[in-house]
């Protein structure tokens, strides 16, 4: 079997050139004249067992061979990239120089591969300071408020508003006498001790009493996501249908026993731990970035794959929509307001891209290094962990798949490697 000819090219690709003898040929253009008569008998044969000239005449000689490089490239494809290890991405491009019955079969494979690390950042030594910021006795305060403002009561007055109030409301925005679209709503509950997205909104209902009806000016903050609104000002109109007064529990033993905890100051203890492991696991994120990013910056990679990149950005614009989404605002809507097109916004995320997929090569690289392997018996404990509480069988053959449990091996091993990084390369102060 001749070998092929490798060639590296630019954009992480690898080029491969086959040549196939009709001798070595012969196998496949048997197989597929069988598979062919198969499909379809011929008349006066058993499925399978007409003789190839009968095969020939029935399909012609080039659907035979046509079929046969079929199998003959993806069988040389596959023996080659295992054979030099080369770690191929997605499918290859294939072209055919030359396809004539009884002569040699010549194609051309075109392959993108995974982008290399050139040169690596040496992370023996520390490259990132984690620095723990100390949690104050006051944020402890103004978890203990946020507790009781959870637990506060509603109860209806007939005074008129004060700060400290909530004030249910009917509500028509006009822009030019002409209401705005979602500008009018029935049973708006401000909370006037509360910032509004509007500057001086719950100002202008401190001192309404229920049935009040009162009309004011205002202007829309210029970061606002309808750019039709954004900086300019509207007229407000506005019924109060209720007036609470807000009541919170005391602060006692009680408030705590409340929440489950023994006492006061049991919560306050309580509350400072977590605060500090919420200060504890920030600051290992933001090292960890950090490390990630000095050591992308430090180290040299081979081209990067328009593929990867384009994969990488499809991710980012997905994560972008969910933001989005999650606080309650349309794609179309963020996207006039930065007054910029789909494509315009894709291309800016492009260099984050990059280095986001160079990060994950980094990655995969020093496991490779570290020899980092992630045993059988943590992978399967890990598999049974996402199993759990899924009932639905669909679901459970996904993730018993080897497919779905290669991701988890990779993902577990990737989380290995930089937990390996940080202690040898990130120092805490």
């Amino acid at each position: 079997m001749q070998e092929p000819i490798i060639t590296n090219l630019p954009q992480s690709r690898v080029e491969m050139k086959f040549a196939v003898t009709p001798e070595e040929a012969k196998p496949f253009i048997e197989q597929a004249a069988e598979e062919l008569q198969t499909a379809k008998p011929i008349q006066g044969f058993r499925p399978g067992k007409a003789p190839y000239d009968i095969v020939k005449q029935n399909f012609g000689e080039m659907k035979i061979w046509e079929m046969a490089l079929e199998r003959i490239v993806r069988n040389r494809y596959v023996h080659t990239i295992l054979e030099n290890k080369i770690d191929a991405l997605g499918s290859p491009e294939v072209s055919v120089e030359q396809l004539v019955p009884g002569q040699e079969m010549k194609f051309t494979v075109i392959a993108t591969i995974m982008p290399q690390v050139l040169n690596l950042l040496p992370y023996e030594e520390s490259l990132v300071k984690k620095t723990v910021r100390a949690v104050e006795e006051s944020e402890v305060d103004h978890a203990i408020d946020d507790l009781r403002k959870m637990r506060r009561t509603e109860a209806v007055t007939d005074r008129a508003a004060t700060k400290e109030d909530l004030v249910v409301i009917d509500m028509d925005i006009k822009k030019g006498g002409v209401s705005i679209e979602g500008g009018a709503a029935k049973g708006y509950r401000i909370y006037l001790n509360e910032a509004h997205y509007i500057p001086g909104f719950a100002d202008e209902l401190v001192g309404l009493k229920k049935g009040d009806e009162k009309t004011f000016t205002l202007s829309f903050p210029k970061e606002h996501y309808q750019k039709m609104l954004a900086g300019g000002a509207a007229d407000f109109t506005v019924t109060a249908t209720e007036v609470f007064e807000l009541k919170l529990p005391e602060l006692n033993d009680e408030l705590a026993k409340s929440l489950g905890v023994e006492s006061l100051e049991k919560l306050r203890e309580l509350l400072l731990t977590n605060l500090k492991n919420e200060a504890e696991q920030k600051a290992e994120e933001s090292a960890e970035i950090e490390l990630l990013e000095k050591l992308v910056e430090g180290s040299k990679f081979s081209e990067i794959p328009d593929l990867l990149v384009n994969e990488e950005v499809r991710k980012m614009w997905s994560e972008l929509q969910h933001a989005a989404e999650h606080q309650g605002m349309k794609m179309e809507d963020y996207m006039s307001h930065l007054k910029k097109s789909t494509d315009e916004m894709k291309m800016e995320m492009v260099p984050r891209a990059i280095e986001r997929v160079q990060a994950a090569v980094l990655v995969k690289e020093i496991a490779k290094r570290e020899q980092v392997e992630v045993p059988d018996k943590e992978l399967e404990e890990e598999i049974d962990r996402i199993l759990t509480g899924v009932k639905d069988k669909e679901t459970r053959d996904r993730v018993s798949s080897p497919e779905y449990r290669d991701y988890v091996a990779a993902q577990m091993r990737n989380r290995k490697t930089i937990e390996l990084l940080k202690k040898k390369a990130v120092k805490v102060e």
